[in-house]
Formats: structure tokens, sequence, C-alpha cells
């Protein structure tokens, strides 16, 4: 049987895609690109975003009319099953929680019929991942979250947090590091709330993570601030750690108080400057992500500057910004909405000043020569990640490099998403010239 699997959303999302391939693979199927006639193919929802849930079901209502057997998974299906009946009846359903059920979903599509996989299950999903040998490896920490934002309807998705077991953890990214990984991506709804409901947390086990053998570094996914102060100390220190990227994402979503109390996110603006501060002093290097919503209900002008003068205060090196859309569970949509003029003045606004401040920080990498992990080919370069986690762009690059290798990467220019350069050799030669500078 042929599977095509398309996949939207986080990297949590990915993750999950990962795994299915994995358990079709492993049932004898084979999983192949979406163009080249498949049996079934595996839609893997999104949710967050209302702009993503329209280009979704468009998707989906263009396939159940050609009339492709199909297999609704990811957080679309586990929060909004209506929706896909609505749009693709014909299709099957496979909530979060389901994923392991994937072949059986798959295999009742091919014969024509429609199941729902709905029902809980706190599986263990780290245990259940294997790797097909690329250089990037996904490893999920947990699923659910305890927080209750009054924007997300993640939370209606994939439930209450189940935080994977540190051993199961441990092994994947074990096993990913025997058949290849180079980058591991520790991935979460929330991994600032990993271990909350196992008595450890994620400095912990990045400390477990440090000690293990191999070459490959680790990035650390999205952790919300309100956790920060139950491990702040032992966090900045294993960041330091060179197993680990230079790289924290704490999203702010506004800058105003009235603002984050509304929206539920339990720590203040200044609380959230004093951890961005404290990690960027204590971390050289440090790369700092960042999301903002702009026209959450009832943001005034004086919330809205709050945002712009905290960003221009601690200029993070990626801010990811998104105008707020009401999603159907979450408490926000019953507030009153914001005229759409005034949301797209402020995302405007918004967008450029982080990007004056992106290419800022990135025009400062021109002159320098980075150790640069190389992780994926773009249509005429190979990219990757220097230490700080930035995206590195080499064009044109000799055709014996390989995905997986470091390299000392002179930088020539840079855009506000991208530095971009030229490979002088191995990551060897980086290193000769920072022994004879430090001689």
């Amino acid at each position: 049987m042929r599977v095509s699997i398309r996949t939207y959303g986080c990297t949590l999302n990915q993750s999950d895609g990962e795994l299915m391939r994995d358990i079709l693979e492993g049932s004898g199927a084979a999983t192949v690109a979406e163009g080249s006639g498949p049996d079934v193919l595996v839609v893997n929802t999104c949710t967050v975003k209302k702009v993503t849930e329209q280009k979704i079901l468009y998707r989906l209502s263009t396939l159940e009319r050609m009339g492709a057997r199909m297999v609704v998974t990811g957080c679309m299906a586990s929060a909004n099953p209506d929706l896909i009946q609505k749009y693709a009846p014909s299709a099957s359903i496979l909530t979060t929680s389901n994923v392991q059920r994937i072949a059986e979903a798959v295999r009742a599509a091919s014969e024509g019929r429609r199941v729902v996989f709905d029902g809980h299950a706190g599986i263990d999903k780290p245990a259940m991942l294997g790797h097909a040998g690329g250089v990037i490896a996904r490893v999920p920490v947990s699923e659910g979250c305890l927080s209750s934002c009054s924007f997300c309807e993640t939370k209606f998705a994939r439930g209450p947090l189940n935080s994977f077991p540190e051993s199961s953890i441990l092994n994947a990214i074990r096993y990913s590091v025997a058949h290849g990984a180079k980058e591991i991506q520790l991935t979460s709804q929330d991994t600032g709330a990993y271990g909350a409901d196992r008595r450890t947390d994620i400095a912990e086990l990045m400390g477990r993570i440090a000690s293990i053998d191999g070459d490959f570094r680790v990035r650390v996914g999205m952790l919300n601030p309100e956790h920060l102060h139950k491990y702040l100390e032992r966090f900045i220190s294993i960041l330091g750690h060179e197993r680990f990227y230079k790289f924290v994402h704490l999203p702010l979503q506004s800058g105003s108080d009235a603002v984050l109390e509304s929206m539920g996110r339990n720590y203040t603006a200044e609380e959230f400057i004093g951890y961005a501060r404290r990690i960027s002093d204590a971390v050289p290097g440090l790369t700092l992500a960042t999301d903002v919503i702009v026209g959450y209900p009832g943001e005034t002008d004086r919330d809205f500057k709050a945002t712009m003068d905290l960003i221009s205060e601690v200029k993070p090196a990626i801010t990811n910004i998104s105008k707020f859309s009401a999603r159907p569970h979450a408490r926000a949509s019953r507030l009153r909405q914001l005229p759409s003029s005034v949301v797209n003045r402020r995302s405007i606004a918004v967008y450029r000043l982080t990007r004056s401040i992106q290419n800022g920080i990135n025009s400062e990498r021109i002159g320098m020569v980075e150790s640069v992990l190389l992780t994926e080919h773009g249509d005429d370069s190979i990219n990757g990640r220097d230490d700080s986690y930035r995206s590195v762009v080499v064009k044109n690059p000799v055709a014996s490099v390989q995905l997986g290798s470091r390299v000392a990467v002179r930088i020539h220019s840079a855009s506000a998403s991208s530095i971009y350069g030229t490979i002088e050799g191995p990551e060897s030669v980086l290193a000769a010239r920072s022994s004879v500078r430090s001689a």
C-alpha cells in the first residue's frame, strides 16, 4: 500500500507525522509523495490559526470532491472533528492520542471504510519512535500543557499535561544519534511544563541528555515563562553546555500586563524582561526567540505601545507575529473583537520594528566565521545552523559537501531571517584559527 502524509503546523505535529510514518512503514506500507498517486492520504492538521485552518479545510474539501481516500489526524481532528465531517464526510478521523492506530485507520480507508478513533490514550510516543536516518530528529518530551490561555485551542486538542518517561526520551535520542541524527529537537506543546506531573523538570532532563555520548546538538523547544522560576538557574547552567544550541524560545504574547492577565498567561511583562535578561547575560551568544499576538480583544493603543516598547528594549533575535484570530473553543472568542483595520495596522507596525531589529542583529555577523551544522538542502543552497541556532544559508555549495557535516562558514551578508556565507573548510579550520588567535 502507498501512503502519503501531509503535515501542517508545529514541530510537535511534525514529530507525530514522523511517528506515523515509522508505524506505517513497519506495517509494510510505503510512504510516498502526495503527487505520486498514493492509495491513501494522511492529512496531519493544525488548528492554531484560523488562516491555517481555512487552508486545510479547502484542501480537505478538494480531496473529498476528487474521491480521495483520507485519514485526517492532528489537532483539528481532536478539537474540531465536526469541521472535518462537514468538509470531508468520507474521511476517517484519528485524534492525536491515537496515532499508534494509524496503520489500522489507513487500512480501513484503503478499503473504503470510514473509522473514527477518538478515545483518549496516554501513549508513550518516544518509545515508539524510529529514525529514518536524516540529520534532524524530533523527539517529543510531552504533550498537553498546564496552562489555560484564553486564545488557545490546542489545549482542547492535546489535553492536560502528559510528560513522557525520561528513559523513553533518552533512549529515543540515543537511537536517533546511532542512526545518523546530528540535531535533536526537543518538542512539546510547552517544554517548560515538562515533568510537573512526574516530579522532575526540563532542566533535569537536559542534564541527563548532556551525558549522552555522540556528536549531536540539541534545540530545546518553546517554553512558557510562567514555569521558569521553578528551575531558572539550573536551566541557565545546562543551556550553557556545549551539547545545546544557545537558543531559547520564550513567548511574550503582549507587553501589557492587562492583556497578559486577560490572556491567562500567569506572568508579567517585567518578569518576562527579567528572564530574558538573566538568560542572555549568562549565556553568551544567546538567540532569544519570542511570539507576539497583535489585536487581542480589548487591546488598547496603550497596550500595543507597551508591546512595542518591550520589544524595542529586549530586542529578540526572532519574533513570530500572529494576528489574533478567534478559535471556536477558546474563551477569547467570546470577547468583543477589534476592527480588522486596527489589527492590520498594528501588525504592520510590529512587523517593521521586529524586522529592523532582526536585520541589525544578523548584520553584526557579517565578516565573522561561524561553525555551522549543515542540516538541509535548499533550491540552490545547503543550509544549517550555527551554535546560536541562527539560520545559515550557503549558496551554490560544492557537491562534495554533505548534510550532517560541520563546516566553517564566512558570513558575507544578512537578512532579517538568515545569514549568508561561503564554506571555508571543515569545522577544524575554525578551531585552528581560534587556537592561533588565543596563542
